[in-house]
């Protein structure tokens, strides 16, 4: 069955089961008015997925629709800020009922418990595209910054580091993947609460797109510091610790993207703060370095030996000229 865009539209991103009560006028006219609550301020962020570039041919699109809007919630959680809305803009090769239901129901399932509610967007024929924006809210003078991490303050991440890009690579060398770490690539899991415990106690924070090396790095400059990093601290899962203690390459953890996870820096009185209001949010907690004076990110190994990283984060218009 032939649909036209207004079809589209009208049968798959019209509908929303928890309306806010901030959407005065969703999808279907040249515009959404939203009402921004009194005394927040408004964060915003969008990402773009193209197919061959973030996201293999073929994909699962009940995947995809949940990725496509949690690297979008990553960039939020990063600044503290709560969810709200969002709009999407899809290009597509042709209509396809079936993969069009399936990314639905993975993006509205992520949106739901999030209280995110689609607002607009647009659709059109081209490349397998996927552009998202979303919208949230942060009290003034409350959302976290690269520009705060301060020498002594403590770093910690979320969750485990290069899960992702060990299953890129196994199925780059035509390997099958794990379900566990399948589901890390393609289903990342946004640390909203996370980002929102950390308001009023972090100095500094960041999401790990590009990598651990790369990211934190952002913050170093930002913030005119540096950064000293313990390797026997950072948190792996069994897959990537086994890759790791084999070929002694920490590339997968320290420079490989798509985590996802959250990075941070705490002054140290606030430490004791922090691991209370994190103690029972998923994600967790690994304190792994601290900021110093300086440049740069340097890492240690166990023995106190300085580790040499050859490899930075994921650029996508690097170039070797």
């Amino acid at each position: 069955m032939l649909l036209s865009e207004f079809e589209i539209i009208a049968r798959f991103f019209s509908s929303t089961p928890h309306p806010r009560k901030d959407v005065v006028l969703g999808v279907g006219d040249d515009c959404a008015l939203l009402r921004v609550p009194p005394g927040v301020d408004l964060a915003v962020s969008i990402d773009t997925l193209v197919e061959g570039v973030h996201f293999h041919p073929g994909s699962d699109p009940e995947r995809l629709g949940h990725k496509a809007l949690a690297v979008n919630l990553s960039d939020l959680a990063a600044m503290g800020a709560e969810p709200a809305w969002v709009t999407l803009a899809l290009t597509l090769p042709k209509v396809d009922i079936a993969w069009l239901t399936c990314f639905m129901r993975g993006f509205s399932t992520l949106a739901d418990p999030h209280q995110v509610q689609l607002v607009g967007g647009d659709t059109t024929r081209g490349p397998l595209t996927i552009s998202l924006q979303v919208q949230g809210f942060v009290p003034p003078g409350a959302a976290l910054q690269r520009d705060g991490a301060r020498p002594g303050d403590l770093i910690g991440v979320t969750g485990t580091l290069g899960d992702a890009a060990l299953a890129l690579r196994q199925i780059a060398a035509a390997q099958s993947p794990s379900d566990y770490l399948m589901t890390r690539l393609e289903q990342p899991l946004p640390r909203v609460a996370t980002g929102l415990a950390l308001r009023g106690l972090a100095s500094a924070a960041i999401d790990l797109s590009d990598g651990l090396l790369a990211d934190l790095g952002h913050i170093c400059e930002r913030s005119g510091v540096a950064a000293r990093l313990e390797l026997i601290r950072l948190p792996l899962s069994p897959e990537v610790g086994e890759r790791v203690n084999i070929c002694a390459d920490w590339s997968l953890p320290l420079s490989a993207g798509d985590d996802y996870e959250l990075c941070f820096t705490v002054p140290p009185d606030h430490r004791a703060a922090v691991e209370a209001q994190l103690s029972g949010i998923d994600g967790g907690l690994t304190w792994i370095g601290v900021i110093e004076a300086g440049r740069g990110v340097r890492c240690f190994a166990a023995d106190g030996a300085l580790y040499q990283s050859g490899a930075g984060g994921y650029q996508h218009f690097h170039s070797t000229d």
